[in-house]
């Protein structure tokens, strides 16, 4: 279930941070797992982008091109938002704290690092104990590590669904399993989009990893560009389309630098109805470029916004690991779409926890930033 929930200055949030947490389980809090070693130092989510195939060659120094000098009034403002999930699909959380989240995907109960978990977990040690598989080894986000099985020795991949759309999970070095369950929110809205559009939508994902929010927006009837500079992510991709037997739907997968490729859109001329984009905070691409987050992020948005559609239906960027606060990306958001009208919200996604039967909401746990720019 996905739910929507805006908050605004001054005002509580029904379910958003300021939503009252779970109560407890009876009895003393369970004891942190033997396998739970924190993180040395608490590392930002989603840092593996720096070193993980995902994001290994994702994106490149930003080639020279002035800022177009944007003028107009800027669109309205919707803060903060908070986008909510209680999982989907194959997917839900179950319980999280001490540094830690336990995870159900599939058939499979996960548990993995997680540094924003401060709490004390809800469930007793011995659920945790017995997930089917957990995460051990380097802590920290950009670290390798390994999987112990305490079950049985499991395969390294598993099917999983999403929002219709098939695809295998991977147990990596990396910790992650080829899923980011947060941007569940985002892709729903896509999937809302493409169908409600009554007319063939152009999608472009960029850095755009294993495929599954591609294969959301052709699925609904899109036709897709797939952007990322791994091969091993590109190819990952292309077995999720097959294990779904979606070969025919129109999906092109580019493997190649995100700003090297919209520079090239751009001067071609091409237009796209809705861009997804998810950067990395530092990358570096297969020449030995560097991208930053703070220096090169405006520059990718504002060629965004130029090979945008004259009738397009949204602009979505979604934060890891920066500290900074949501407002950064929301002004600059909100600078670059200055003269195109419609709004801009912006906040952050967060997962619900939903305990063992998927369905008893918990504490929230945040997990990104993001911004989004939509015509009205």
């Amino acid at each position: 279930m996905v739910k929507h929930r805006e908050s605004r200055p001054g005002q509580k949030s029904a379910g958003g941070l300021g939503a009252k947490p779970r109560r407890d389980m009876p009895g003393k809090p369970p004891a942190k797992p033997a396998h739970a070693s924190r993180p040395a130092k608490p590392s930002p989510r989603h840092g593996e982008r720096v070193t993980e195939p995902r994001d290994a060659a994702t994106a490149s120094a930003a080639p020279e091109r002035p800022l177009i000098a944007r003028t107009g009034e800027r669109p309205t403002e919707r803060v903060p938002v908070i986008l909510e999930s209680l999982g989907a699909g194959d997917f839900h959380l179950i319980d999280s704290g001490n540094a830690l989240k336990l995870e159900q995907y599939g058939p499979y109960r996960i548990v993995r690092p997680e540094a924003q978990a401060l709490w004390p977990p809800s469930l007793a040690a011995h659920v945790w104990d017995n997930a089917d598989a957990i995460f051990t080894g380097d802590t920290d986000e950009d670290g390798m590590g390994r999987w112990r099985f305490p079950r049985e020795a499991l395969g390294e991949t598993w099917p999983l669904q999403l929002l219709g759309v098939d695809f295998l999970g991977r147990f990596t070095a990396f910790r992650h399993v080829g899923v980011f369950p947060e941007q569940i929110v985002h892709w729903a809205w896509m999937k809302e989009q493409v169908e409600a559009a009554k007319r063939p939508l152009k999608v472009l994902n960029l850095f755009g990893y294993t495929g599954v929010a591609s294969l959301v927006a052709a699925a609904a009837g899109a036709e897709v560009t797939h952007v990322d500079a791994s091969k091993k992510a590109i190819g990952w991709a292309r077995e999720n389309q097959a294990l779904g037997r979606m070969e025919k739907l129109p999906i092109r997968w580019i493997c190649e630098d995100a700003m090297k490729f919209i520079l090239r859109e751009e001067r071609r001329g091409n237009k796209y109805d809705i861009i997804l984009t998810d950067p990395p905070k530092f990358g570096r691409g297969p020449n030995g470029e560097v991208w930053h987050l703070f220096e090169h992020l405006p520059l990718m948005l504002d060629i965004c916004r130029e090979i945008l559609s004259p009738k397009a239906l949204g602009l979505v960027l979604t934060a890891y690991s920066i500290r900074a606060s949501f407002y950064s990306i929301h002004e600059l958001m909100r600078e670059t779409m200055r003269g195109a009208g419609g709004v801009v919200e912006s906040g952050e996604l967060v997962i619900r926890e939903a305990g063992l039967d998927g369905r008893t909401p918990g504490r929230a746990l945040s997990t990104s930033l993001f911004s989004r720019w939509v015509p009205k």
